[in-house]
């Protein structure tokens, strides 16, 4: 059957509406959507729903937002005078508001950017008292991750491609030429003699070579952070492409490499090889175990010279904390610093009640929220300032040399 043009004029404003919503549907969803329209009972609300969500979506996070799409756009014109009638009147009742959920906000201010606004006269514009006010940058920076809606997911995104994060320089033990530095290099002064007969005319030195220690995360990618995840790729893609020796891990059930995915510069070409690497993303967890994978397969490859570790997780364990401890003590002890990031800390009223978070804090230098643009913003100004030294360590890192 032949779709009707109709139709297919309809199928392509729904692939709109769902790209302005933050959904990676491009023109071959809308042609698979207008083919999968063909092959069902048109007239059923819910083989349509389930056709064109097969078509078009591809991740299960995405889901939730599809069906409030679907739900928004494929709707009866009659019906929807009528919700807003009943929406008026509820309107005029003393009712706490309540917040709608992330996915029904991304879709709404989707749905009303559609519509074109007639311009406004050019009058004069009015005077307005900015006096004790917010700029939008700066509720921007305070606002959570999971509470905000398309347009502000792609400011922070913006927001966070141009955050740097510097790291304290720690000496190594190679030695450039520098003929102002402090160490005299007699190899390089007696074969420089040589091509004066023998003769030392000047006497080469040499300095240290400085450099940043290598950055380790590992960031948890489980139902439950999900939501901050995908954000904070952004975050981890700008880290890798602006310094040098930096591996970024994903764990749910199990634990992914993906530095070299990370590494190429366009992001959407990135997050997509990210996507075919990573099996088990909006999953379980299983901290112990991807700790334990981690700590096994490669710990003594990434975390040498003075190394430092962001833990980004949770830390809500669906293995009950089994050999949490153990594995987060070996990971503690392997590197310089270990910097665990949770978006729980969000809420003031925060207590470590899980066994996960309690077999976890013991073994951490740093304990931070990371749910915001200022929450980044603090780990930076953290990370920039020379780590502490850890218990009984007694100067061991205070000036640590490495190959």
């Amino acid at each position: 059957m032949e779709p009707d043009s109709r139709l297919a004029a309809n199928v392509m404003h729904f692939a709109r509406l769902l790209r302005r919503a933050g959904l990676p549907v491009g023109p071959s969803e809308s042609i698979a959507a207008q083919d999968a329209l063909t092959r069902i009972d048109i007239g059923s609300r819910t083989q349509a729903q389930t056709a064109l969500r097969a078509a078009m979506i591809h991740r299960h996070e995405h889901r939730q937002v599809f069906d409030h799409a679907f739900a928004l756009f494929w709707r009866d014109p009659s019906a929807a005078e009528q919700a807003a009638a009943m929406a008026l009147l509820d309107a005029r009742k003393d009712r706490k508001p309540e917040r709608p959920p992330p996915a029904a906000r991304r879709v709404a201010e989707a749905f009303a950017s559609k519509s074109n606004k007639p311009p406004q006269p050019k009058d004069e514009p009015p005077r307005v008292d900015m006096t004790l006010t917010v700029s939008e940058l700066e509720r921007l920076q305070q606002m959570d991750f999971e509470s905000m809606g398309a347009d502000e997911i792609a400011r922070a995104k913006q927001e966070i491609r141009r955050l740097v994060l510097p790291l304290d320089l720690r000496r190594t033990r190679r030695t450039r030429p520098d003929q102002n530095g402090p160490v005299t290099d007699l190899r390089r002064t007696i074969r420089t003699s040589l091509r004066q007969g023998g003769e030392i005319v000047t006497i080469s030195r040499s300095r240290r070579v400085t450099r940043p220690p290598p950055l380790v995360v590992l960031c948890d990618i489980s139902g439950s952070m999900a939501r901050y995840a995908q954000i904070l790729l952004h975050f981890l893609h700008a880290v890798t492409n602006d310094r040098d020796r930096v591996h970024v891990f994903l764990f749910g059930t199990r634990l992914s490499n993906v530095s070299r995915q990370l590494r190429a510069r366009d992001p959407e070409v990135a997050f997509q090889m990210v996507a075919h690497a990573v099996p088990d993303w909006s999953g379980g967890t299983r901290i112990g175990e991807a700790l334990a994978s981690f700590n096994h397969l490669w710990a003594k490859r990434v975390l040498g010279q003075g190394a430092v570790v962001l833990l980004i997780s949770d830390g809500l364990d669906r293995d009950g904390a089994h050999g949490l401890a153990e594995n987060m003590d070996r990971l503690h002890r392997s590197c310089t610093r270990l910097i665990w990031l949770n978006p729980l800390l969000r809420w003031s009223g925060f207590e470590p009640k899980s066994q996960g978070i309690r077999a976890m804090l013991p073994h951490v230098d740093e304990f931070r929220p990371v749910h915001n643009l200022a929450s980044l913003r603090g780990l930076i100004d953290l990370l920039s300032r020379p780590a502490p030294l850890k218990p009984g360590s007694a100067g061991r890192f205070e000036q640590p040399l490495s190959r």
